[in-house]
């Protein structure tokens, strides 16, 4: 399921830090605006520790978890909707995206410059913000253009050109598009304009190594998250300069390193975890001698279509799926227990699929 989020911010406030961490490769992150002019993609790993249990249970030759993909896009700066820093070719690239990662500078540092002088999350939030706002009043003003003289010819036109219309009306007064409401067919008609501010928002705090090992919460960091509450979006707090760090050990090294710290996981978890939950992804099982792997889907999916992402040949023929719920195969250890207790349930087309199910499909092509 190729769904990606993209990460921005303004220049030097660590978005090729952490992307190096997510995908422990080697992106520049030099001290200086639009080191990233192409758009780097990553794919990385979802951490899971059912796959381990599921491992144990079915000792297969591989295991293949579900993972997540990240583009880092270079550096937005004020003026962006209109060209500045070559923002036409950004924000072109962030239209590509399902859901956007925005980095946000926490830390004070004299050795690392601010485009805007000093560090001021919420005005920088709000700036990137505005950039893709105003971003989308184009978009919508050269839509309501075109509908305007298509509705003199379609009558079909004229409810695109309503609700486009209330849309703009609604960008206008300063609001971001995900904040309007819209029944499906609306919905429908909005998705086509590929608006920038209708896409699901992370802040990522990026604060020094002493806010994390010491767990403190600076002024800024605070902020920042009430920021995200009072927009409706979510934010979490990491180290990037750490991440990075930890991404270049080995698992041994990890562990000592995070004892040392005495950090529970890498940050990153948390950033890939809320990444998968921003494309509003989840995860469901199978497993055998051959593989245990994590399969994924959308939130809601239905039995066919996640019998879909294995291939189409299982959509096109589905018939019935077994699915046994992950906590009862843990805690009776087999598939046969499972069974034997009749805990395994047959499930038809109108299933919609759980996280964590573990599914073994039937089908006829």
């Amino acid at each position: 399921m190729a769904l990606r989020c993209g990460i921005v911010g303004l220049p030097n406030v660590g978005k090729s830090t952490i992307f190096n961490a997510l995908t422990a490769s080697s992106i520049p992150a030099e001290n200086y605006p639009f080191c990233t002019i192409e758009p780097h993609m990553g794919i990385v790993p979802l951490p899971d520790d059912r796959l381990a249990k599921l491992e144990k249970i079915f000792n297969p030759e591989k295991v293949t978890p579900a993972t997540v993909e990240f583009t880092d896009i270079a550096g937005l700066v004020r003026g962006a909707s209109k060209g500045e820093g070559l923002g036409n070719q950004f924000l072109s690239q962030i239209r590509q995206v399902a859901a956007i990662v925005h980095v946000v500078r926490c830390f004070e540092d004299d050795n690392v410059v601010h485009v805007e002088g000093r560090v001021d999350p919420v005005r920088d939030a709000e700036l990137i913000e505005t950039e893709l706002l105003l971003a989308d009043l184009d978009t919508l003003e050269k839509s309501v253009y075109r509908l305007t003289k298509l509705a003199k010819k379609e009558k079909g036109a004229q409810k695109e050109l309503d609700v486009v219309s209330r849309l703009k009306t609604h960008c206008d007064a300063g609001h971001m598009a995900r904040t309007f409401k819209a029944d499906a067919e609306e919905s429908a008609i909005i998705r086509t304009l590929f608006l920038l501010t209708r896409k699901p928002i992370l802040y990522v705090a990026n604060v020094d190594e002493d806010e994390i090992t010491h767990d403190k919460r600076n002024p800024y960091v605070q902020a920042l998250f009430d920021f995200a509450r009072k927009e409706n979006n979510l934010a979490i707090r990491l180290c990037g300069k750490i991440e990075q760090e930890i991404a270049i050990l080995d698992d041994e090294g990890k562990a000592m390193f995070l004892e040392e710290y005495n950090l529970p996981e890498p940050g990153l978890n948390k950033l890939i975890h809320a990444g998968f939950n921003l494309l509003e992804l989840e995860t469901y099982f199978t497993g055998g001698p051959i593989e245990v792997r994590a399969w994924t889907i959308k939130q809601g999916a239905s039995a066919p279509e996640a019998a879909g992402e294995i291939h189409t040949d299982f959509q096109k023929g589905f018939i019935k799926a077994e699915v046994i719920k992950y906590d009862d195969l843990v805690r009776l250890g087999s598939e046969k227990n499972v069974k034997d207790a009749g805990l395994a349930l047959l499930q038809g087309k109108e299933y919609t699929v759980q996280d964590g199910d573990c599914i073994y499909f039937h089908f006829n092509v």
